[in-house]
């Protein structure tokens, strides 16, 4: 395998070796380098905005390594802080190939491949890389974005914003159906983002607060696709149309869970810490 520099990779998942990692030299397993090839790869699919499983049911496929070559320059150790650089190298026709490098600091120490099949889940007989995942996958590697972000009433986004809605609030968060439906949808600006295969996978709403204050609710991201950059992006579209419309600040009502998120896009906490639909939560304010 060629030797491989951290410019030749737009995707990196960062991590740091741990003692179970290590032997007695605290040089990390020659098996572990494979595990954190196939974390890198989780990670890469989030990048991808895709979530794994839907998305092959959607593609009606699945994803099956047939290959996988690890070759060694220089050991990973106890607390070393790795970066794992993993991108598209190659697509066949029923092949896609992942060329992956670990990196400590900017020194090469591990390179990996990964070909992986697409084939039919039920007879696990290849069949051709579907031409949405092909150009999803090439665009990510072309630096092109992976998700769009529409807004629009009720009549228009409402039933994509109600399945993620329903998925994270009523389902995994016990939230009653009652409470999580009101009148406001019909008036609110809706913001869904979604993904290249078309798939709803981020949420907000927008609504007047007071004169010159807008109020954003009702933030929602597919649980598996968290951590990225799909709550930042519906939270700016919602602040770009309160800020087109004259508003002059922005409040929320963050769940404690999410108040770090918020503060680093820049809103204060303002009051004190209150429950709503039984689930801690605090104001929060930004100024546009």
């Amino acid at each position: 395998m060629p030797s491989l520099s951290r410019s030749d990779f737009r995707f990196f998942h960062r991590m740091r070796v741990r003692w179970a990692e290590v032997d007695m030299q605290k040089i990390v397993f020659n098996a572990h380098y494979l595990m954190y090839f196939d974390t890198a790869i989780s990670d890469y699919w989030r990048a991808l905005a895709l979530p794994y499983h839907e998305s092959m049911e959607q593609l009606e496929g699945d994803l099956y390594v047939v290959k996988a070559t690890v070759e060694f320059h220089a050991s990973a150790r106890i607390d070393d802080q790795i970066d794992v650089g993993m991108k598209l190298s190659r697509v066949g026709n029923t092949s896609l190939t992942f060329t992956g490098a670990i990196f400590r600091g900017n020194e090469h120490l591990i390179t990996g491949e990964l070909i992986y099949v697409f084939a039919d889940p039920a007879t696990q007989t290849s069949r051709p890389v579907p031409v949405a995942l092909r150009d999803t996958l090439q665009g990510y590697e072309a630096g092109e974005a992976m998700t769009q972000v529409r807004l629009g009433g009720w009549e228009k986004l409402g039933a994509d914003a109600q399945q993620l809605r329903t998925a994270v609030f009523v389902e995994e968060q016990r939230i009653p159906k009652e409470l999580e439906w009101d009148e406001a949808d019909a008036v609110a600006v809706h913001a869904v983002a979604y993904n290249r295969l078309g798939r709803p996978v981020a949420t907000g709403r927008l609504l007047p607060h007071e004169p010159g204050v807008a109020r954003i609710g009702r933030m929602a991201v597919e649980r598996s696709l968290r951590g990225g950059r799909l709550g930042r992006d519906v939270l700016h579209a919602l602040m770009d149309a309160a800020r087109q419309r004259g508003d002059r600040e922005v409040v929320l009502h963050a769940q404690n869970t999410a108040e770090g998120f918020y503060a680093r896009l820049g809103y204060e906490r303002r009051g004190e810490p209150f429950e709503e639909a039984g689930i801690a939560h605090q104001e929060m304010v930004a100024k546009l």
